[in-house]
């Protein structure tokens, strides 16, 4: 089966600091992925990489079934492609209703005309509601976002990242500040969009990582440490030593 992106002996350095360390890590064109590891693992640069943000020093990014080079690209180009990135903290038009947010995401453009283009269409309009449906917000469409709870901000920012159609989601600390029941919706939400595309969940939280029930790899110093089901990483005694054992001291 080909991969949908494979990142390859890939090496980062900052002042002297090696935050990557030839990581080598590949994502299948439609699964959920959560990534953990203590802090300085290089968590966030791997996303870093991905999205363009930062350049290794060495090694390979292929994307897609054409295997294209992400390095060298530039960060619109890369999101282009059709990778998204939700940061920790949700960045909504506070004062734009939830269909608002969920139209100006449709039309994020891919090319600069469909901007001009956008036009009030039948298909816009079911697909904002099918998007608003899948996150949760259906009810809250002519809320503005400013209004919405912590965690329904979180959900529209997913909606708005899926509204743009990636074929690839990174998601941030999707769990941090929410309520049990939104942390339990937030798993239906990633669990549902990873049927269809590539959802990679960077978390500190075990909890919320055993309920996504998925492929969990491991990093520490920059690589791949263990990568399984969560209960297989967790067993490992090197995980325990350099990341369990420090979680709970």
């Amino acid at each position: 089966m080909s991969m949908l992106l494979e990142v390859d002996g890939v090496t980062v350095t900052f002042d002297g600091f090696r935050a990557i360390n030839n990581l080598s890590i590949n994502f299948a064109p439609a699964e959920l992925r959560a990534i953990i590891g203590p802090n300085g693992a290089g968590k966030t640069t791997f996303m870093d990489i991905v999205t363009g943000k930062t350049k290794p020093d060495s090694g390979k990014v292929i994307w897609g079934e054409r295997n294209i080079s992400l390095l060298g690209m530039s960060e619109s180009q890369i999101a282009m492609e059709g990778i998204g990135r939700k940061f920790q903290k949700p960045t909504v038009f506070e004062d734009q209703t939830v269909r608002q947010n969920l139209a100006m995401a449709l039309k994020n453009p891919r090319s600069p005309f469909a901007v001009l283009m956008h036009k009030k269409t039948p298909s816009n309009a079911a697909r904002i509601e099918a998007i608003a449906e899948e996150t949760g917000l259906l009810d809250s469409l002519t809320r503005t976002a400013g209004e919405l709870s912590h965690g329904q901000k979180q959900w529209l920012e997913i909606g708005m990242l899926l509204a743009q159609d990636p074929r690839l989601l990174l998601v941030d600390e999707p769990a941090a500040g929410m309520t049990v029941e939104e942390r339990e919706k937030t798993t239906d939400i990633l669990k549902r969009a990873a049927q269809t595309r590539a959802v990679v969940v960077v978390e500190h939280d075990m909890e919320f990582v055993r309920r996504l029930n998925c492929k969990v790899t491991v990093l520490h110093e920059g690589s791949v440490l263990a990568e399984g089901s969560l209960d297989h990483v967790t067993s490992n005694q090197t995980v325990i030593d350099v990341y369990l054992g420090r979680a709970h001291a």
